[in-house]
């Protein structure tokens, strides 16, 4: 039940991520070059999109996943799973935000991947 905790985690903090970055992009979050009140103006839209709004509540969800997933854990057991997070949120960005594909990303993500089982196991 414990990676079930984890893994709810993980789910709710990509969603997050990503539904704030494509809406952030969709609506022009604003620009550097925009006075200070299409500023304040663009706040108030933004804090008022049901995505945006979503994407708050889903990392309000990910913190009681995380509460629950340390009852069941140790945290240095646990802590290290979080790091699949830039993983997926790296493949999920290249899919469907059209994020830029590196080999250095990839190779980054990797050493990231063989540090959580090296973790995990020992």
């Amino acid at each position: 039940m414990g990676y079930i905790y984890v893994f709810g985690t993980i789910l709710f903090t990509i969603y997050g991520q990503l539904i704030l970055k494509w809406r952030f992009l969709k609506l022009g979050f604003i620009l550097p070059e925009s006075g200070p009140m299409d500023k304040i103006s663009a706040l108030i839209h933004v804090f008022f999109d049901p995505f945006i709004l979503s994407g708050f509540f889903s990392a309000f969800i990910a913190s009681f996943f995380w509460m629950a997933a340390m009852t069941k854990f140790e945290i240095t057991y646990a802590y290290p799973f979080m790091s699949i997070s830039p993983a997926l949120v790296f493949l999920l960005g290249v899919l469907f935000l059209g994020e830029t594909f590196t080999i250095g990303k990839l190779i980054g993500l990797m050493i990231i991947i063989v540090g959580i089982v090296v973790t995990a196991r020992y």
